[in-house]
């Protein structure tokens, strides 16, 4: 998959000739490599959804993708959720003190920049290794409405309408440029988010295996979606999914 790195990723600190990191490369493909995540902006809120793959006789309420950070704002991830659970500690430090200080919520964008500053550092020192997971994060901001930012291993964060990393997010993001639409509601946000899930699972039916989590723009609050709720939804992106293509004309 990689050519021959020829001795430039034996430490974070060394380019190879062409201009690379090799360990940050890699770190990339382990977030490939994870189960997916997706993040959707709607006009009344933004979803975050993961898929949770769990051993056999493994409770699915024990795998946890999925991270609020303050009431306002949560996160999901690819990759290394051992290395998510340090960015989501700092995030989470830095939107209680804002509230300490400044007595508001925190701004999202702050939260992706203190990520992907944290995940740029360990780009550029030697004995360390970078972050090894990728992180959504959306929530409703004060001013800005409903917002989706994405920080991954190089120290980038993005603003998205639509995006999902993990196993599989090459073809559900070619699948969201094509059926995204602005505008969404947050109900059928969920059922693309659903659909998404179902596109590239190996698990066709059921929702014991998919989170979603959403914030709505009338509460600014983080919630959780009951697997009830959740199972009305994948039930829409069947039937979604089941229509055949429309024939034009």
């Amino acid at each position: 998959m990689f050519a021959p790195s020829a001795g430039y990723d034996r430490a974070i600190t060394i380019f190879s000739p062409d201009g690379r990191l090799y360990q940050v490369e890699y770190a990339l493909e382990t977030v490939r490599r994870g189960s997916l995540a997706v993040g959707i902006k709607a006009n009344q809120g933004i979803v975050l959804a993961v898929e949770e793959k769990g051993r056999k006789l493994q409770s699915y309420d024990s795998v946890n993708k999925m991270f609020q950070i303050d009431d306002h704002v949560g996160a999901v991830g690819a990759g290394y959720i051992s290395d998510a659970r340090i960015q989501v500690d700092s995030a989470r430090v830095l939107a209680q003190s804002n509230r300490l200080v400044y007595d508001e919520p925190v701004d999202i964008e702050a939260i992706a920049k203190r990520i992907a500053d944290m995940n740029q550092q360990y780009t550029q020192y030697a004995g360390v290794r970078p972050f090894g997971v990728s992180l959504i994060i959306g929530g409703v901001d004060e001013d800005n409405g409903p917002v989706v930012f994405l920080a991954d291993p190089t120290g980038n964060y993005s603003g998205f309408q639509a995006i999902a990393i993990g196993q599989g997010g090459d073809q559900v993001n070619d699948y969201l440029e094509k059926s995204y639409e602005g505008g969404l509601s947050l109900d059928e946000a969920i059922t693309l988010a659903v659909e998404c899930i179902y596109l590239v699972s190996e698990e066709k039916s059921g929702t014991a295996h998919i989170k979603v989590a959403v914030v709505d723009t009338a509460t600014k609050k983080w919630r959780r979606l009951t697997e009830e709720e959740i199972g009305k939804n994948a039930a829409a992106a069947k039937t979604r999914s089941d229509k055949p293509p429309s024939k034009s004309s």
